[in-house]
């Protein structure tokens, strides 16, 4: 432990400080601490370290190899962007819930054993849920107990699984779940697997994100874009490599969020359904389960973390300045914020896969293994997502947002610092497309993919100019609307609302029925029973068992008479006692 100093733990001990600190050295401590958590990946080796045994279990606390330190890498980096951009923010509150939040999120990438990962998990929900109660509004409060209550559940699912599965092998080591040929099975299996993917937000388990994120506060959302799904992805590809089902339950979550992006008036709201839509890539991959397609879950987690803190900083940054996030009430911000529409647009660019922006190098290579996998129909649906995610994400929410109708408002900047930590992570979006070996560098295994031949970009480029096409020809039926859009949590919250009538209705009825009936009839012929009891147990009860005792004290001083002390009475009525003993035998005997 001495050689490794654990990232998590800086954190942790920052969380301790910041609150004890002025506003100025607050700043500096916010910047500094995961400064020094970069350093500390940067100067980390192979290896297993803070390994001890505890109730005769083995527990790892760091474990190191390719895959932990590429999340690690962008999971710091992450974590000094987005306390860069919330630089401005006075609440020490939210700070500390941000460095708990990552340092668990570490704590999760590390953990060597299963004990570890369950605790750093449940960390991470509850110190996650106080960046959405910390907006200080009635839907945020009530979304916040929402996404805690099902990260609860998905927590006890994991514990329960946990624990099966070390009955069953004996250890608590964490590792694969499946075997060479991507199978597996068993109640603990599926209890880890519903826990992982309900985390990483598959459908229809995926309600919690898009009903919680933009309700968060700007900063907040801004690392809950970050860790919780992607965390999910890491643990599904050390766990669950080449399970045929996540195949398809990434498809359906690519497609899924593209769809629902369409309804969608709320800006924050329609980048959430776009988390779901790309982290369907990656599970994807983990689903196919090949080297090149965990190289590409790997690699689109990096670099979907960056680009996707990127739009929720530009779309922050609107809110922020104007207090408005409905598309409906926005437009020509262009005017006043041009910065932020620039700055969004690589973002923009990096998600919808352009060529020399960061998705066109992650996305591709799990397109790719797909292809190599002879996949075609995954190929064709992957594709047609990614034209949706250009089609919303790109052209639809900058279009109405920052263009479009103008809604009147002249807005300044946003703060320096969140303009500042826009630019690292834009910087990074583009780096890492013309640049694309500094990050397949990073990746698990060794990669033997080349982004940028000629059928891939004429191909890429084809069909994200004739999705641009599309959006002008059909503008005026992608108009965003004053809309609900209706999801998987529809079911419960209207369960809740049922409960609560049943609770206050049928259930309070019912109860009152019996207690009208309890004190009217049965209370009274219990306390009638219980006099008539009392009086049988004083006039009867009592007096037979006085009576006995009496009767034995009496016989008992009669009988203390009798014993004088004196052996010659002993032995006279003894001769005395036989003499009628003899007499009555002779009596009955001649009778």
């Amino acid at each position: 432990m001495i050689e490794w100093v654990h990232p998590g733990l800086i954190f942790l001990v920052g969380a301790v400080f910041l609150p004890m600190l002025n506003c100025r050295w607050r700043q500096v401590l916010l910047l500094l601490v995961p400064l020094l958590a970069i350093a500390s990946v940067a100067n980390m080796t192979p290896g297993t370290y803070g390994a001890f045994e505890f109730a005769n279990v083995q527990l790892v606390i760091g474990r190191v190899d390719k895959l932990a330190l590429v999340f690690a890498w962008v999971f710091t980096i992450m974590a000094f962007i987005g306390c860069l951009y919330a630089l401005h923010i006075r609440s020490s509150a939210q700070h500390v819930a941000a460095f708990l939040y990552v340092g668990s999120s570490l704590a999760v990438v590390f953990s060597g054993d299963w004990f570890t990962l369950l605790v750093a998990w449940e960390i991470m929900a509850f110190t996650s849920v106080y960046l959405i109660f910390a907006a200080h509004q009635e839907k945020a409060t009530q979304a916040g107990f929402r996404y805690l209550l099902v990260h609860i559940t998905g927590g006890v699912m994991l514990f329960g699984g946990i624990v099966l599965h070390g009955l069953d092998t004996g250890s608590f080591l964490f590792g694969p779940l499946v075997d060479e040929a991507g199978k597996g099975g068993g109640l603990a299996y599926t209890l880890v697997l519903l826990s992982f993917i309900l985390n990483a937000a598959v459908p229809p388990l995926n309600a919690w994100l898009t009903d919680a994120y933009p309700e968060a506060t700007v900063t907040g959302a801004v690392f809950l874009s970050a860790f919780t799904t992607k965390t999910a992805v890491y643990v599904l590809i050390r766990t669950f490599p080449g399970t045929e089902i996540l195949i398809w339950l990434g498809v359906i979550m690519a497609l899924y969020g593209v769809v629902y992006a369409v309804l969608e008036n709320d800006c924050r709201r329609l980048l959430a359904y776009h988390i779901v839509s790309q982290v369907g890539y990656m599970v994807v991959g983990v689903g196919i389960g090949t080297e090149m397609a965990l190289n590409g879950s790997s690699s689109h987690a990096f670099a979907h973390i960056i680009y996707k803190g990127l739009l929720f900083m530009g779309a922050g940054a609107v809110i922020h300045m104007t207090g408005r996030r409905k598309l409906t009430k926005l437009g020509g911000l262009y005017r006043t914020m041009p910065w932020t529409v620039f700055l969004y647009m690589i973002g923009a660019f990096a998600i919808s896969a352009f060529p020399f922006f960061s998705g066109f190098v992650s996305k591709s290579m799990v397109i790719a293994a797909a292809a190599g996998d002879n996949r075609a129909t995954i190929v064709l649906l992957l594709t047609v997502a990614s034209s949706g995610t250009f089609l919303h994400t790109g052209l639809k929410l900058p279009y109405y947002m920052f263009f479009g109708r103008d809604c009147g408002l002249r807005p300044a900047e946003p703060p320096l610092n969140m303009l500042l930590a826009m630019g690292i992570a834009a910087i990074l979006c583009v780096g890492i497309g013309v640049f694309p070996g500094l990050l397949y560098d990073l990746l698990p295994y060794p990669v033997d993919f080349i982004p940028y031949t000629g059928a891939h970009v004429t191909g890429s480029l084809g069909i994200l100019m004739f999705t641009a096409l599309g959006f002008v020809l059909l503008i005026k039926s992608l108009d965003p609307e004053k809309s609900i859009s209706l999801d998987t949590d529809w079911f419960y919250r209207k369960g809740a609302q049922l409960f609560m009538w049943f609770a206050h209705k049928p259930l309070a009825w019912w109860e009152e029925i019996w207690s009208e009936i309890s004190d009217t009839a049965i209370l009274p012929t219990l306390h009638n029973l219980s006099k008539q009891s009392l009086r049988v147990d004083i006039s009867v009860v009592d007096r037979v068992v006085n009576g006995v005792a009496r009767t034995t004290l009496l016989c008992g001083a009669r009988v203390k008479r009798l014993q004088t002390g004196i052996l010659n009475h002993y032995a006279m009525a003894m001769i005395v006692g036989v003499l009628v003993c003899v007499a009555i035998y002779s009596i009955v005997r001649l009778g």
